[in-house]
């Protein structure tokens, strides 16, 4: 575990760590810098996750299943927001269905944390969590989707089970116009950061916007992004917008 500035999170935890590039969002990811820099530092965990083409690190498709971690939560006597997996993704083809069992086992017997779970592959999700899968209240359910390419994860989405479905809209790098937020609970809203990072249009923005509030969806502003994350800011329309969900619809 492993407190965080994720603006929407208190902590992360990562009984999962390793991914592979899965679509236009995946491009620029965090992690994969990261996981570079944690193996050059002696993390045993990290290494051989990334490898270095065209001088950035990219993932290997390499994973590395932590059983360790899953006894970290049990340990945090103060309730907190907890995102999982931020250097992976817990529904990657390769995490076996049994090791999920696991994860799941650590948060129902600890009720007091909030599990915030994002994926960019809901299909799986959907699939393994319909199948003998506890309905855990504590436990949020995502899905990223960064363009109208991949809107169908939306639709995907709103079949899981969950008390909360959220979508991570980060990092924005196209419109998602045609989009439906009905029977989604929370959408999160941010440009790209750091290096040879895309930029974010105001207009996609508004058009999220707007789809919360016809389908009365929380929305989170994260930032605008781009090389210099802190002065670009997260200010939009001339205030902060740090809406949570509260209920399932």
């Amino acid at each position: 575990m492993a407190e965080t500035t994720i603006e929407w999170t208190d902590a992360t935890w990562n009984p999962v760590a390793g991914c592979a590039i899965m679509s236009a969002g995946c491009t620029n990811c965090y992690a994969m810098r990261m996981a570079a820099r944690l193996e050059a530092m002696g993390v045993e965990k990290y290494k051989g996750l990334t490898r270095k083409t065209g001088g950035r690190a990219k993932w290997t498709g390499a994973l590395y299943l932590d059983e360790k971690a899953l006894e970290v939560p049990a340990s945090w006597s103060r309730p907190r927001n907890v995102f999982v997996n931020s250097m992976s993704d817990l529904f990657h083809p390769d995490v076996p269905i049994d090791f999920i069992r696991k994860v799941w086992k650590a948060m129902a017997e600890t009720r007091r944390h909030t599990y915030q779970i994002l994926t960019k592959r809901p299909d799986r999700m959907a699939e393994i969590l319909s199948n003998g899968f506890e309905l855990l209240p504590n436990v949020w359910l995502g899905a990223s989707v960064e363009d109208n390419r991949v809107l169908h994860r939306l639709d995907v989405l709103r079949a899981v089970p969950a008390a909360i479905r959220f979508v991570s809209f980060e990092p924005l790098i196209g419109s998602v116009a045609g989009g439906r937020l009905d029977g989604i609970h929370w959408a999160i809203v941010g440009g790209e950061s750091g290096p040879k990072a895309r930029s974010l249009d105001p207009v996609w923005v508004d058009e999220i916007f707007d789809m919360c509030t016809d389908a009365d969806t929380a929305f989170f502003f994260k930032q605008w992004g781009g090389w210099n994350k802190k002065a670009t800011g997260r200010s939009y329309r001339g205030r902060t917008w740090d809406q949570m969900p509260t209920a399932a619809a």
